[in-house]
């Protein structure tokens, strides 16, 4: 077998193994798609013509996207301003309903990858991204980025001092364009402000203050149920609202990250002895009675019912929180549940930090087949334009031909995307909406944010009473500045593809401590069967895992 037949067969097997990973049936069903018209097929080379670049790609069509009349997923109003505004004709080579990470889309891209039929440029996960490379079909757009992206572009994607853009970077190529988003998502304490008042309690300053007030609130029933608790939770420790997160970190125990170990390399968080502490913190809240014995079998939605019923009034929460709360503390034009927002509460001295991800799980990557990589670092330049500063013209991006809202969410169609990693709302928005100053709203979001905080301050919609509890005065944002100047974030110091244990292992070893950390939480294990957890995540892979973990961070510190 000569040199190249052996790098045939091996490039072969790379994506035999990608497809297998992935999890391809050869004889799973084919999912409902949209092809494309016959003029525009597969077949079609991807080229310049009149000064025009084609570009292919392949789409996911949310249900919440909705056409103009006549208009559809490959001609649309959003396509042609990008072909008149950047010389970007896109073209999709498939387009199929749900999201990018839905299975329809997901399976039909492994049998695009599994067939060596790619478009121009798609949308890949991390572990899709490393395989990709292993199996060399996508480009090194080291050169490309640096020639084409604007200076607007090369500033906004490294706005979080590089990170995301680190991670698409491999042995110092840039493989993979992220779609960058702010890291910068907190976890917050929220208190029925009401019943405090009612019972004559403090702010919480301290988790012993906290517990004070979980306390009071179960045994006094300001509700006036008949039966109250102390904290609402639910089944799933890492949901956004309702989950333990924040409370773990209020004991420095962190969930699910890997951390600096002291000694120049990383650790794994769920196995230290603050998560322990942050455990038996627990077991003796639900000794107490303070959580509702049925949390476990419980969803968000569900665990809610007791705080729209009025049995619990503390929660832990990241900013959007209010949104969800507004289901029962808005009614009939009144606000019946006065809730505040507060930074977590530490059970030391030492502040609580608030821990955080890279800030995006989405890459963008071209085939090695494409002949001009350029064209999506054009429309990643124009996204990032319109985004942050429109004219009146460039709101056919947002809304179609017609420049006005009317709920199609035609943003949808922009085939590349970039978000802002480094929002400064945290600093405007509380005080615009205080001194009703519009001057000093710069993005789209914040002016957004602020016409609905002020519709609730002009008593024109009490309903917008959870805009003005994120982005008002004391709202969640108002904390952010305060977590930035004392660096209060924990962020998860290991960013790249799982590795070869975790792709074998880690579900197994999350189901494990699920289990276990349920059963302590619950009392029906004593405390000291963490020690055990502890031991048996090492042996059934833990120790693989962060060895693996170690050699990727000494290349990527």
């Amino acid at each position: 077998m000569g040199g190249s037949d052996v790098q045939k067969f091996r490039k072969m097997g790379l994506v035999l193994t990608l497809v297998l990973s992935l999890g391809v049936s050869a004889c799973s069903s084919k999912p409902a798609e949209t092809e494309q018209p016959a003029e525009k097929t597969a077949e079609q080379p991807a080229g310049s013509t009149d000064g025009v670049l084609e570009i292919s790609t392949v789409r996911a069509q949310d249900p919440y996207l909705k056409f103009d009349e006549g208009e559809n997923f490959d001609k649309n109003a959003v396509y042609d301003a990008y072909e008149k505004d950047t010389g970007v004709k896109i073209i999709n080579k498939w387009v199929v309903d749900g999201n990018v990470n839905g299975p329809q889309f997901q399976e039909k891209l492994k049998m695009a990858i599994a067939t060596d039929d790619l478009p121009d440029f798609f949308p890949a996960t991390p572990t899709q991204v490393q395989q990709l490379i292993e199996a060399d079909m996508i480009q090194d757009l080291t050169e490309v980025y640096e020639k084409h992206a604007t200076d607007e572009t090369k500033e906004f994607m490294m706005r979080d001092g590089g990170l995301q853009m680190k991670s698409g970077t491999f042995d110092g190529k840039l493989m993979a364009i992220p779609e960058t988003g702010n890291p910068i998502v907190p976890q917050f304490v929220w208190v029925r402000s009401d019943w405090m008042k009612k019972l004559n309690l403090p702010e919480p300053k301290t988790m012993q203050d906290l517990m004070k007030i979980m306390e009071t609130f179960a045994a006094k029933d300001p509700g006036g149920t008949g039966k109250a608790y102390g904290l609402a939770i639910n089944k799933k420790f890492n949901d956004g609202a309702l989950g333990l997160v924040g409370f773990m970190n209020g004991y420095h125990a962190y969930l699910n990250q890997w951390m600096d170990d002291g000694n120049g390399g990383l650790m794994f968080s769920d196995i230290q002895p603050e998560m322990k502490e942050a455990l038996r913190a627990l077991q003796d809240m639900f000794k107490k009675g303070l959580i509702d014995p049925e949390f476990a079998v419980k969803d968000m939605m569900k665990a809610s019912e007791l705080v729209f019923n009025g049995q619990i009034g503390v929660l832990y929460g990241a900013e959007w929180t209010p949104a969800h709360l507004a289901q029962a503390a808005v009614k009939d034009g009144k606000v019946v549940q006065e809730w505040s927002v507060y930074r977590l509460p530490s059970v030391d001295g030492t502040e609580a930090s608030t821990q955080i991800e890279l800030g995006t799980e989405k890459y963008n990557v071209v085939s090695k087949k494409a002949k001009h990589p350029e064209a999506m670092i054009k429309l990643l330049n124009q996204w990032i334009a319109i985004d942050n500063h429109p004219t009146e013209e460039q709101k056919v991006y947002g809304f179609g031909k017609g420049l006005k809202e009317k709920g199609n969410n035609y943003w949808q169609l922009s085939p590349v995307m970039a978000f802002n990693q480094a929002s400064d709302n945290g600093s405007v928005l509380p005080k615009a909406i205080e001194t009703k100053d519009e001057s000093l709203l710069k993005t789209k979001d914040q002016k957004t944010r602020y016409s609905r905080a002020m519709k609730y301050v002009n008593g024109e919609d009490i309903s917008m009473w959870w805009e003005m509890l994120i982005s008002g005065p004391n709202g969640a944002v108002s904390h952010v500045p305060y977590l930035k100047e004392h660096k209060l974030f924990h962020q998860n110091k290991f960013y790249g593809a799982p590795t070869p244990t975790m792709v074998e292992k880690k579900e197994l070893l999350e189901r494990k401590r699920d289990e276990i950390f349920m059963k302590i939480i619950m009392n029906q294990v004593s405390i000291d069967e963490f020690d055990k957890y502890v031991a048996d995540w090492k042996k059934l892979g833990g120790d693989d895992m962060t060895k693996e973990v170690n050699e990727w961070y000494a290349n990527n510190k």
